[in-house]
């Protein structure tokens, strides 16, 4: 199969990029579906999470009733923990056994 250098559009700036013949051997190799949608300096910014940003939700802890805020939208019906209530719960939990059978 012969691969050509191709130009691309960047999907979050609308910038041209160039689709290497070689980054497509590389993505034809590891069977990947799907063209790059970033330029490199979009994808760089994705990378660093400058685009990722999280809400945050103030809510009260279930365990003690201090009020918290959590990086997520809490649903209802389900307990939402402090920070050092979950960290006290997560050591209260058995560590998951090992998968590495013995001799």
């Amino acid at each position: 199969m012969e691969f050509k250098d191709r130009v691309l559009k960047c999907a979050d700036c609308g910038a041209e990029f160039i689709f290497t013949a070689g980054e497509q051997v590389f993505f034809h190799d590891k069977q990947f579906k799907n063209d790059p949608k970033h330029c490199k300096q979009c994808k760089a910014k994705r990378a660093r999470g400058s685009l990722r940003v999280r809400p945050e939700t103030r809510t009260t802890c279930s365990e003690c009733g201090t009020e918290t805020t959590v990086p997520f939208r809490p649903t209802q019906g389900r307990p939402v923990l402090c920070r050092s209530c979950y960290q006290r719960q997560q050591a209260r939990l058995p560590a998951a056994p090992s998968s590495v059978a013995q001799d």
